[in-house]
């Protein structure tokens, strides 16, 4: 048995989920634990290494293993083609479907290979993972990849449904969660809203926030205390709720940034507007024209990350000439490193919370243009509360885009926004530095862990493992 504590972070093989729970892995293993990073990895995943590599992180005492589920009893890297993986809806009922035997499978492996795991942290849209763990007794976490606030729209929805709709025919109500200010109907995330309720995606959201209750005993965020103490401290006294965020990527090894930083260094400071809407959103190909034309009607030199399959799909010639010679446009960035340069001076972004959590922690003031899940609920948090930027109305349109980054750049407002912006860096960087709130939350999370592998008994132990064998993995 090892002597390091195991544990094992689950992940949805997206790649905004895989990103948080990898960042927190390193946080863990640089405090003295073994960690495994598993999901089913696929082709449109980055930054994962070799299946069972081990690499020591930073200047921790732990490790962080690759260790994949194993698809079907497959081979652990599908193919690239493989069409259950090019659909996020398809790729979530494979996923569990196969997902809670695949699990069995490597918990058994782990086990057989004498370093058992002492607690799984899983996050949304897997939640056969803490099924599957507590069912041979192992402790459970959650890491919540987004806010807090919208983690507690989602529980209310969920545990007090009347305080959102009184009917499904008046949608419209503005709803009142404690601790966050009232949010409009169209603020809210997806999966709380009726249209989307009762889809798949909201189905497994459900499955998942109703494990709190039953066999989570951590759930971790990422946030910080400072930039949701109401939300925080309102949701505690339903939930175990423990901001240890920001998770930031802190590798600063990334050769592939197709000259992106080279490009910034010969920019002035503060001059840059980075444009990014995520690994998942296509805004469509009349809207893609607009944005181009409206970067280049700003006179700024801009930085525009878009994906190949955006750019062969959506992007056309006459976009990419419009974009001029003060763009540059790049298939994918170091975000992190981006946000952290000088030259940037404003980030229109499509309001994922990584992306925003990444924005506050670089003291980046931001255009805001949602399109799915929680980013409207971001967009609003961005604007109202934390007064960091603007939101951009949709659809958008040259002049709008213009208007809306010249507010943020170098309007009345503009000194604000950055001064705001950088409060919230210095109060993002004491969180996470040693010692900070998130730091202590994080610290605690680790012994406790300690503490079950010190006194868990060898029968136990051995009684886990007998019950992991009896279960049938494909």
């Amino acid at each position: 048995m090892s002597s390091q504590p195991h544990v094992l972070l689950v992940s949805f093989p997206l790649q905004g989920h895989v990103n948080p729970l990898l960042r927190l892995g390193a946080r863990l293993a640089a405090k003295g634990l073994l960690v495994t990073f598993t999901t089913f990895r696929h082709a449109g995943l980055r930054a994962l290494r070799d299946d069972g590599a081990c690499d020591a992180v930073g200047a921790g005492r732990g490790r962080l293993r690759f260790d994949y589920l194993r698809d079907d009893g497959g081979p652990l890297r599908s193919p690239d083609d493989d069409p259950r993986y090019l659909n996020p809806s398809d790729m979530l009922r494979h996923v569990a479907d196969v997902g809670p035997s695949a699990l069995a499978g490597l918990l058994r492996r782990q086990a057989d290979a004498g370093r058992p795991v002492a607690c799984v942290v899983n996050n949304p849209f897997v939640p056969w993972a803490l099924d599957v763990a507590a069912g041979v007794g192992i402790p459970c976490a959650m890491l919540w990849i987004q806010s807090c606030a919208v983690l507690s729209l989602y529980y209310h929805f969920y545990n007090f449904p009347e305080a959102f709709f009184a009917s499904e025919a008046d949608p419209d109500t503005p709803v009142a969660v404690p601790g966050l200010p009232t949010v409009a109907a169209d603020e809210l995330p997806l999966m709380v809203r009726p249209e989307y309720a009762r889809n798949l995606w909201g189905q497994m959201l459900r499955a998942q926030l109703g494990e709190i209750k039953k066999t989570v005993t951590w759930v971790l965020v990422n946030t910080f205390e400072g930039l949701e103490r109401p939300v925080v401290e309102a949701l505690r006294s339903h939930a175990p709720v423990t901001p240890v965020g920001p998770l930031l990527d802190h590798d600063g090894d990334h050769n592939d940034d197709d000259g992106c930083m080279a490009w910034l260094d010969a920019q002035l400071p503060g001059s840059v507007v980075y444009v990014a809407f995520g690994s998942l959103v296509n805004i469509g190909r009349g809207e893609m024209l607009e944005v181009a034309e409206g970067l280049a009607s700003t006179g700024r030199p801009f930085l525009w990350v878009v994906r190949d399959d955006s750019r062969r799909l959506l992007l056309p010639e006459d976009a990419l000439a419009a974009c001029g010679d003060r763009g540059r446009v790049v298939a994918w960035c170091p975000q992190g490193r981006v946000l952290g340069h000088g030259a940037v001076g404003c980030f229109v972004t499509h309001c994922g919370w990584n992306s925003v959590a990444e924005a506050l922690a670089a003291g980046v003031p931001m255009v805001g243009y949602p399109w799915w899940s929680d980013q409207f609920t971001n967009a609003k948090l961005l604007v109202e509360e934390y007064r960091v930027g603007v939101r951009l109305p949709a659809p958008a349109t040259p002049d709008a885009l213009r208007a809306s980054v010249d507010e943020v750049m170098g309007g009345p407002r503009a000194a604000a926004f950055r001064m705001r912006a950088k409060a919230w860096k210095d109060e993002a960087a004491a969180a996470v530095a040693d010692g900070g709130s998130s730091d202590r939350n994080l610290q605690a999370f680790v012994e406790e862990i300690r503490r079950f592998h010190e006194t868990r008994s060898d029968g136990s132990m051995i009684n886990s493992i007998k019950h992991l064998n009896s279960i049938d993995v494909r």
